[in-house]
C-alpha cells in the first residue's frame, strides 16, 4: 500500500510539474493549428482533446479535464488517444461538468446580449472576477491588480482573476502583458485566460444584430484560433472559456463557439453599468484603461469587504472551479 501511495504521489507531482512547465512555455513556431476532438487517457485520467498543432517539428495537443475544466498542452506520445467527432466527444463526456456547462450556455443563447454562463457558485459568499482586455491605446489599469493583491495576500494567495484577452491587445501591449505574467510568476495573482476574439471589431453605427462578431464577413475561425495561437506564442495557457466582444451574440454564433469546445461566459454584474454583484456573481470590469467607473466601483467594493475578506467570509473564486462546482452535481 505504501509503495502504491508513493507511486501515485510521484505521478501526481510529475503531472503538476509538467502542467506548470507547459503553461509557461512559449510556442513560437506554431504550424498546422487546428480543431481536433477526441478522448485521451494518461495515468488513469480521462481528457478531451480540443486542438492539435506542431511547433518546431514536434506534435502537441490542447486538452481539457472535463471534471475540473483545467486545460493543458502536452505531446500526444504519452497518451492513449481515440479521435472523435465533436458530437461523439460530447456524448462520451456528457455527464461531466464541462459538457453540462456547454449545454447550459447553448440554452441561454437566445439573448442578443450576455448569452452564456452568468453565475458561478450561488451558495458561496464571494465572486468570480473577470476583466476584459479589449483593444485600447491606453495602458493597463494596474491598480486593479495591485489592490487585489493588497486585499487578499493574507487570506488568498495567489488571488484568482480571469482575463478576457484579445489578439490586438497582446500585440499592442507586450509590456503590460509581461507585467501580468510577472505578477503571476511571483504568486500574487492566478490568471485564467479567456479568449475574447482577435480583432474585437465594433461599429458605433451598426445595430447589435450586425455588430461585433455578428458583423457580416467576420471570419470566426480566425477570431478564435488566431487568438489561441497568440496566447500560446506569448506563453499563456488558453482556457475553455470565451467571452463575446460587447457581450453580443445570437443563437448561431453561440453554437459556433461551442463547436470549438469553448464555453461562453457572460456576466450578471457589469459594474460600470451599475449592476450589483450577488453571491456567486461573475463580475465584469475592463482593465484596458477605458472604463475608470467600473474599476473604481470594484475598488470600492473591495474596500467595503475588507473585514469580510480578512475573516475569509468574502473571497475571489477561480472561474474554472466556480463553473465546475456549479455543474458538478447538476442533473
Amino acid at each position: 500500500m505504501r509503495s502504491l501511495f508513493k507511486y501515485l504521489l510521484i505521478v501526481s507531482l510529475s503531472c503538476t510539474l509538467t502542467l506548470s512547465a507547459n503553461a509557461q512555455a512559449n510556442y513560437l513556431k506554431i504550424t498546422e493549428y487546428r480543431v481536433y476532438f477526441g478522448w485521451a487517457k494518461r495515468f488513469l485520467q480521462d481528457w478531451m482533446v480540443l486542438r492539435r498543432f506542431e511547433n518546431a517539428g514536434r506534435q502537441y495537443m490542447m486538452l481539457v479535464n472535463p471534471q475540473t475544466l483545467e486545460t493543458r498542452i502536452d505531446e500526444p506520445k504519452d497518451y492513449q488517444i481515440k479521435p472523435m467527432t465533436m458530437e461523439e466527444a460530447r456524448s462520451f463526456f456528457k455527464s461531466t461538468p464541462y459538457q453540462r456547462a456547454l449545454s447550459k450556455a447553448e440554452k441561454q443563447s437566445v439573448m442578443t446580449q450576455d448569452a452564456g454562463i452568468e453565475m458561478g457558485m450561488p451558495k458561496e459568499s464571494g465572486i468570480s472576477l473577470t476583466a476584459d482586455l479589449c483593444p485600447s491605446h491606453r495602458p493597463l489599469d494596474k491598480k486593479i491588480f495591485t489592490d487585489i493583491f493588497s486585499e487578499f495576500q493574507k487570506v488568498e494567495k495567489p488571488a484568482p482573476i480571469a482575463l478576457s484577452i484579445t489578439g490586438i491587445w497582446m500585440r499592442q501591449h507586450p509590456g503590460d502583458l509581461e507585467w501580468l505574467k510577472q505578477m503571476e510568476r511571483k504568486g500574487e495573482i492566478y490568471i485564467t485566460w479567456i479568449n475574447h476574439s482577435f480583432n474585437h471589431r465594433v461599429s458605433k453605427t451598426l445595430p447589435l444584430k450586425e455588430n461585433f462578431l455578428l458583423e457580416p464577413g467576420t471570419d470566426i475561425n480566425y477570431e478564435v484560433l488566431e487568438t489561441e495561437k497568440a496566447m500560446l506564442k506569448n506563453g499563456l495557457l488558453p482556457s475553455v472559456f470565451f467571452r463575446f466582444p460587447g457581450l453580443v451574440s445570437d443563437q448561431q454564433l453561440v453554437n459556433r463557439i461551442t463547436d470549438f469546445g469553448l464555453i461562453p461566459i457572460g456576466t450578471d454584474a457589469w459594474l460600470a453599468k451599475g449592476q450589483q454583484p450577488q453571491a456567486g456573481s461573475i463580475v465584469l470590469i475592463h482593465g484596458n484603461g477605458n472604463e475608470p467607473v467600473g474599476v473604481n466601483d470594484f475598488i470600492d467594493l473591495l474596500r467595503s469587504k475588507t473585514r469580510a475578506i480578512a475573516q475569509k467570509q468574502w473571497l475571489l473564486y477561480d472561474l474554472r472551479e466556480s463553473v465546475d462546482d456549479e455543474f458538478e452535481s447538476a442533473n
